[in-house]
């Protein structure tokens, strides 16, 4: 049987920030943005070091519609929005890095 659930289309190939141009053997907590090429929105990940514990992720409110993301209490990423629903840290995707 077939589920007809959306599935999400992560555009990987186009993520930002994902590894450092400058130090790409980079360590610990690093935000990224992914493109979604079916959904009028893009997704925050966090990365994190393979065999680490997933961070622990919250948001906080800056002003307004902009938050702030947190992986473990490191401000990782901004969002700001102009209507829709704040993040909440379901949103985020988690990513193991291979070091």
């Amino acid at each position: 049987m077939a589920s007809s659930a959306i599935q999400p289309s992560y555009q990987w190939h186009q993520a930002k920030s994902l590894m450092s141009a400058s130090d790409p053997f980079q360590t610990g907590l690093q935000g990224a943005l992914v493109p979604d090429s079916q959904h009028e929105y893009d997704h925050i990940a966090v990365v994190y070091n393979r065999g680490d514990t997933p961070p622990e992720i919250t948001i906080k409110q800056i002003s307004g519609g902009v938050h702030q993301v947190l992986a473990n209490g490191i401000a990782v990423a901004i969002v700001a929005k102009t209507e829709g629903r704040a993040p909440t840290p379901d949103d985020v995707l988690l990513v193991e890095r291979y070091v």
